[in-house]
């Protein structure tokens, strides 16, 4: 009975890992926006330039668009500020060339030399660009609040 009852547990567990396996795409993505992140606070300009795609199109929860050159300016000048970037809940859909990737973004900034939080929830689009995968696209909006 008890190797029943273990052999059903580890079958069970194993369909729950398998169930979360990322394909070959999905993990460079995921590798792709794990570099962004990183890139982010550290603020290094050529890794900033090598995550985006000349085309980028970066949108703010306010409203703001910038293009790569103002995306990459505004962390390497320190307008935006990123102490600790942490990303729950993330989602990442490889179609071709494409891949969509949701998160919830929760970071401490220091902008301006004034500590903050922001929590958004953050949609990005990658493109395959001579084999690494290149951000495309990405708009933050405000989180619903709980009631």
């Amino acid at each position: 009975m008890m190797k029943k009852i273990f052999l059903l547990i580890a079958i069970v567990s194993g369909l729950a890992v398998g169930a979360k396996a990322q394909t070959k795409e999905e993990t460079q993505v995921a590798n792709a926006v794990e570099n962004m992140r990183k890139a982010m606070i550290s603020g290094n300009k050529a890794d900033l330039e090598n995550v985006a795609s000349d085309n980028l199109s970066y949108g703010h929860s306010s409203g703001k668009l910038q293009n790569k050159a103002e995306f990459v300016d505004a962390i390497v000048n320190k307008a935006s500020v990123f102490v600790s970037i942490s990303l729950t809940e993330q989602t990442i859909r490889v179609t071709g060339n494409t891949a969509i990737v949701r998160h919830i973004l929760d970071a401490q900034t220091n902008d301006g030399g004034k500590p903050g939080n922001t929590k958004l929830g953050i949609l990005l689009v990658f493109i395959k660009e001579h084999g690494e995968w290149k951000l495309l696209a990405r708009q933050a909006y405000k989180l619903p609040v709980a009631p």
